[in-house]
């Protein structure tokens, strides 16, 4: 008994670890039915993380049209006075005035090389790597929802098996201490069972203290306030499908619709971008500007204004030698896009032995969940039995709490099962993304 309700708070604790959202003040109403796909919903549309994972796809977005300017003129303009203070220029016999002016300037610039084609390409990627980090984002949510859900279910299915048993208990031991009373029974037959009935009771308190822990992470997760009651409005029996789990099986494994390798193909694919750029560093630049400036002097005074209005520039700038080291920026790119292939190669290999092994997995959760329901109706046969006959004297009273061990255990290994079962089919579903 205590071994169960240890691994049931356990249980419960991970679900709340695995919460990965942070709360949300909304307004609301203080009551929330939700089945399984509109909890999912909520989360999506209320999440952090979810809505971070929005913004870095704008920041991508940002970043690509930053470079995107890169190859679009640049303009600046500057506006200067200076004052000389009377101060007049001595060329050998007579002088040149330079009075106070003040001098407005246009400066037109654009620089194109190989390095900003390479470096928006690289940005588009990174764009495309938010965009599937979203999405892998909104898959953890939903997973995590589900699991969520149904531990919230399992937990009370848990209660209510503990408190039938409470029920049974407290009767037996009604009926043993009127038999004590008269003379029947031995004192230590009712106080064994008062010590199951008090350790049922202790279990059942610790159940329903864990069923409040596993509303709150669901609270967390969805951004409801924390006064905000949940009411489940499915059952595991409604969540619970046979044909889903045999669809899953069935579903072959497609690397290019798993999240995890469509990232790291887009990684890959910067490797190589990488590589192209830094062998575009051997490539030149080409710059072209032009200038346009005018000046007003604020006196009369004659003097020499050598500024010209307008000024074009082209300017060709070619690397020649580097000591080597644009050679050896190309080869350490290259051994990191090779790095890179071999990384996608093992986890592609490695998601298809995972795919076998969840496979393996859920067929094995789902016998052992089908096994363990049977097991708990046999053992709940032999504990009504065996009441029956202590009530008749026909079974001691360490019969009867043997009897009730044995059922606590097959309730207890009956739980897990159904968590294991769910949390295989969970892993399949993320692995084939469906």
């Amino acid at each position: 008994m205590t071994y169960y309700m240890k691994k049931l708070i356990v249980l419960s604790l991970l679900a709340l670890l695995g919460v990965g959202a942070t709360t949300q003040a909304q307004e609301g109403a203080s009551t929330i039915h939700l089945s399984l796909t509109e909890a999912q919903n909520h989360a999506l549309e209320h999440n952090r993380s979810l809505q971070n994972a929005a913004l870095d796809i704008r920041i991508a977005e940002a970043e690509r049209w930053k470079t995107i300017a890169s190859f679009l003129p640049q303009v600046n303009a500057s506006l200067d006075y200076q004052n000389f203070f009377g101060y007049k220029m001595d060329l050998g016999g007579f002088s040149i005035a330079m009075p106070a002016y003040g001098s407005l300037g246009l400066t037109t610039s654009m620089a194109l090389s190989a390095s900003q084609i390479i470096g928006l390409q690289l940005t588009e990627i990174s764009t495309r790597m938010s965009e599937i980090n979203q999405q892998i984002t909104e898959q953890d949510i939903t997973s995590q929802v589900k699991v969520l859900y149904f531990s919230t279910l399992v937990t009370e299915e848990t209660i209510k098996l503990l408190s039938e048993n409470l029920n049974n208990l407290r009767q037996l031991h009604s009926y043993s201490q009127k038999a004590v009373e008269v003379g029947a029974a031995e004192q230590v037959d009712a106080d064994q069972l008062l010590v199951q009935v008090a350790t049922m009771e202790s279990g059942l308190n610790a159940a329903k203290r864990s069923l409040e822990m596993v509303y709150n992470a669901m609270r967390l997760q969805l951004c409801l306030p924390v006064d905000t009651e949940i009411v489940l409005t499915q059952g595991l029996n409604d969540l619970l499908n046979a044909e889903e789990s045999t669809r899953l099986l069935a579903a072959d494994f497609l690397p290019e619709k798993n999240f995890t390798l469509q990232l790291l193909e887009e990684s890959t694919e910067m490797s190589k971008k990488q590589v192209r750029m830094a062998q575009w560093a051997y490539a030149p630049t080409i710059s072209v500007f032009h200038q346009y400036s005018t000046r007003k002097y604020f006196s009369d005074e004659k003097t020499m204004n050598m500024t010209p209005p307008n000024l074009l520039g082209i300017s060709l700038s070619v690397p020649i030698f580097s000591s080597g080291s644009r050679y050896s920026a190309v080869q350490s790119a290259k051994r990191s896009y090779e790095k890179q292939l071999n990384t996608l190669a093992d986890t592609q290999d490695a998601m298809e032995i995972q795919h076998r092994q969840l496979c393996y997995n859920l067929v094995s959760a789902q016998e052992d969940f089908q096994n363990q329901a049977n097991n708990v109706e046999v053992t709940q046969r032999v504990f009504d039995n065996m009441a029956k006959k202590y009530e008749h004297g026909h079974a001691s009273s360490m019969d009867l709490t043997t009897s009730s061990t044995n059922l606590i255990s097959a309730q207890s290994s009956y739980v897990q099962s159904l968590l294991e079962y769910v949390k295989a089919t969970i892993e399949l579903e993320k692995l084939l993304n469906l």
